[in-house]
């Protein structure tokens, strides 16, 4: 079962690769891929979000989320499990960026985007906007796969595992938040 899924990863690379890649999106998905780095883009938005009064939860659970993610995804997942980068092992698939120095499973892009999403998400709910950074965290996902850095499967864990951070990190931050009201 485990080779049929890593068969199936690499063909949907290759897929992607063949009838998705275009001179005209391949600039926007290396641009977009590039805002994830070091969650620069999801850093950002939090800062921003923590300069007004209505905003300043959300960003607080999205920075926690954020370092719920690095911690759980980078630190831990990417070392024990240890995957080999897919433009290493499928063959005739192209990297669009500069080969990455750590493993590839789960995608930290992935799960740092998912994180500060699900976070901003949960904890602004009135906000109409917010749903706009969960697609702006899918589109950051597919950029991994589009430029060739991650298998679909690390993608879909990294947002997993960061859609989890996200929630953990709305969880606590709501908790002091209620604290703080109540005092």
């Amino acid at each position: 079962m485990i080779d049929t899924l890593l068969t199936l990863d690499g063909n949907l690379l290759l897929w992607i690769q063949e009838y998705l890649r275009a001179d005209w999106l391949t600039p926007v998905m290396t641009f977009i891929t590039r805002l994830g780095s070091l969650g620069f883009i999801w850093i950002l938005l939090c800062l921003v979000l923590l300069c007004f009064r209505r905003t300043r939860w959300a960003g607080i659970a999205g920075l926690l989320g954020l370092v719920f993610s690095l911690g759980f995804n980078n630190f831990f997942l990417k070392r024990v499990i240890a995957r080999t980068r897919p433009y290493e092992v499928v063959e005739g698939l192209i990297l669009l960026t500069k080969k990455a120095t750590d493993f590839s499973f789960p995608s930290g892009h992935a799960g740092s985007s998912f994180a500060a999403a699900t976070a901003i998400c949960m904890t602004q709910k009135g906000s109409r906007a917010r749903w706009l950074t969960l697609l702006f965290a899918a589109l950051m996902g597919f950029s991994r796969l589009y430029i060739g850095i991650h298998y679909p499967t690390d993608v879909i864990c990294g947002a997993l595992t960061g859609a989890l951070c996200g929630a953990a990190s709305h969880y606590l931050v709501n908790q002091v938040r209620v604290r703080i009201e109540r005092a």
